[in-house]
């Protein structure tokens, strides 16, 4: 099955003094480094962390350094290293999901040395956005395990189904309590990457992020990111969607899925992603927070 992308726009990109965004950008700098401190996350490295490494992207024309954060517009912003590197000679919406996820024409830190590593971190624009967690969790569940990805529907599936399961041979679609409870039953460090701990990814309190983005302002601060590495005026992000029929996950389909979660399983879901709420300052008070959202 060939699955189409198809555009959706972004309904956030609304005019914003420049000087009223860069202090948004100063406010969340602020918290984070904050939140390092008092956490005792700061750390002495001889060199990049190959798990983190393996989550950046670099693009050399415009020196930029990009964070992968799986479940907060990662395909479209390497749909935009893509366009960048080719220069503009190619549509966002001419390059598949699944080849974008795939190609080796977008460099990854990993591939680099230390040393220029090193380089790249000193010298580049270093980017990352990052989405409510809860959000993100209930958005890598519903395109993970309730579609037709071998990995995810079959292999992850069926680990989950014969941890939590009676009837072995139930080939029923995982339920998100079935989700969740296989996540919390997991070292965080073993996470899989669409729902790992995003601070665990792109380690911010040791690399200093030139621009934090997040997905609740993601047309306006990429438009900043695009800005600040001096792409060219026509380049835009795009606002594709792998599966174009279905709503994207928002304030109230988390709430919903939320709902079917019980307390100690609410409370297991926020310590592991606890660091994520203060580094990047969401709340946890999240019925409030999606209802205002919705």
């Amino acid at each position: 099955m060939v699955l189409v992308t198809f555009p959706l726009r972004i309904p956030d990109s609304f005019n914003v003094p420049t000087e009223d965004w860069l202090a948004i950008q100063n406010d969340r700098k602020n918290t984070l480094d904050s939140v390092c401190q008092k956490n005792n996350l700061l750390k002495l490295r001889s060199k990049l962390d190959s798990l983190v490494a393996n989550q950046l992207f670099v693009e050399h024309k415009h020196k930029l350094t990009y964070c992968e954060v799986p479940k907060v517009g990662c395909s479209n912003w390497k749909r935009t290293i893509f366009i960048l590197q080719a220069g503009l000679e190619v549509e966002a919406s001419e390059i598949e999901h699944d080849h974008i996820h795939q190609t080796s024409l977008i460099k990854r830190m990993a591939a680099y040395p230390p040393r220029i590593q090193e380089e790249f971190l000193s010298n580049y624009t270093k980017v990352m956005f990052t989405r409510h967690p809860l959000e993100r969790l209930v958005s890598a569940y519903r395109d993970k395990l309730l579609h037709s990805e071998p990995y995810y529907s079959t292999t992850v599936a069926n680990e989950i189904r014969a941890m939590f399961r009676k009837n072995k041979n139930s080939s029923a679609k995982v339920s998100f309590q079935e989700f969740v409870s296989f996540i919390i039953a997991k070292p965080m460090n073993a996470l899989d990457i669409h729902w790992k701990p995003m601070f665990l990814l792109c380690d911010p309190c040791n690399i200093r992020y030139d621009i934090l983005g997040k997905y609740e302002t993601l047309g306006l601060d990429s438009e900043h990111v695009l800005k600040a590495i001096g792409a060219p005026e026509s380049l835009q992000y795009p606002s594709l969607k792998r599966y174009g029929s279905e709503k994207r996950t928002n304030g109230d389909i988390t709430l919903e899925y939320l709902r079917q979660l019980n307390s100690e399983q609410i409370e297991k879901i926020k310590k592991l992603y606890e660091m994520d709420f203060l580094l990047f300052n969401y709340t946890m008070k999240y019925e409030e927070y999606f209802s205002l959202k919705s």
